[in-house]
């Protein structure tokens, strides 16, 4: 593994510290999370999902693309190591679409440890993801319109989200902590098995400056200043040309990749 740190701190526009503390987390977690979207269109394409740091290089540093949740703590954490935090690695159970007992662990997420306590920092959760770490202990915190925090369920931890509807169970976690090969399962299964939804559903999102923009499926959600503008994708064309104007690179396959519905 060659983590080449001055391109990734190129790639996030990261030009502050990167001292182990708070502040610098949260730069770097931010900045991350701007610069690098969420998207699992390889996934659809066919394409292999490679977690090593190397390959998450070349794809989401040098590319320019973007990646889901293996891929965005994976290069993260490998980041953070380098720069001398102490981090540990996890998995979850993401429920905002079904109960803890039918979801497998399938997500991934982070912990790092601060002079004043343990946080969770979870750059790839998509569309829901805090932009801010969270500390173990419950205190809210809020970026840009959206709050998060931790709740305890018994021996588990649940990343909680206020949405202008309501109030969102996000994932669920023993935060017992997981090693790669657990991951390279997780991946596995997550990337090629008909039953997930990634390999199913188009799924991505990124920031700018003022908005957050999503698409599902066929749809594009543009959020601004709490306000929402929705249209649709008409086909593999137009996807294309969502993705090189809001997400910041060009696939010209995707002109001829199928949409979901």
């Amino acid at each position: 593994m060659t983590l080449d740190l001055d391109a990734y701190l190129t790639r996030i526009g990261h030009r502050g510290p990167t001292t182990v503390d708070h502040a610098s987390l949260s730069a770097l977690l931010l900045a991350h999370m701007t610069r690098i979207p969420f998207e699992n269109l390889d996934v659809l394409l066919g394409r292999p999902i490679s977690l090593d740091v190397d390959a998450l290089q070349a794809k989401l540093v040098h590319a320019g693309r973007g990646g889901y949740c293996y891929e965005h703590a994976t290069l993260f954490a490998a980041v953070l190591e380098k720069l001398g935090f102490t981090v540990a690695t996890h998995s979850a159970r993401v429920t905002m679409m079904r109960p803890k007992h039918e979801s497998p662990r399938t997500h991934m997420f982070l912990t790092v440890e601060l002079r004043d306590g343990t946080y969770v920092v979870d750059p790839g959760f998509g569309g829901l993801a805090p932009r801010v770490p969270l500390h173990l202990d419950g205190r809210p915190a809020e970026h840009g319109g959206d709050e998060h925090w931790l709740s305890r369920d018994s021996n588990e931890y649940v990343l909680e989200a206020r949405t202008p509807e309501r109030i969102v169970g996000a994932w669920t976690s023993t935060l017992s902590r997981d090693f790669p090969v657990d991951f390279e399962m997780a991946n596995h299964f997550t990337s090629t098995h008909p039953s997930s939804p990634f390999t199913t559903r188009l799924m991505m999102r990124t920031y700018s400056a003022d908005a957050r923009v999503t698409i599902a499926n066929r749809t594009v959600t543009r959020h601004r200043n709490g306000a929402s503008e929705v249209t649709q994708l008409a086909d593999g064309a137009a996807l294309r040309a969502a993705v090189a104007r809001d997400f910041g690179f060009d696939l010209p396959e995707l002109v001829s990749m199928k949409l979901p519905a």
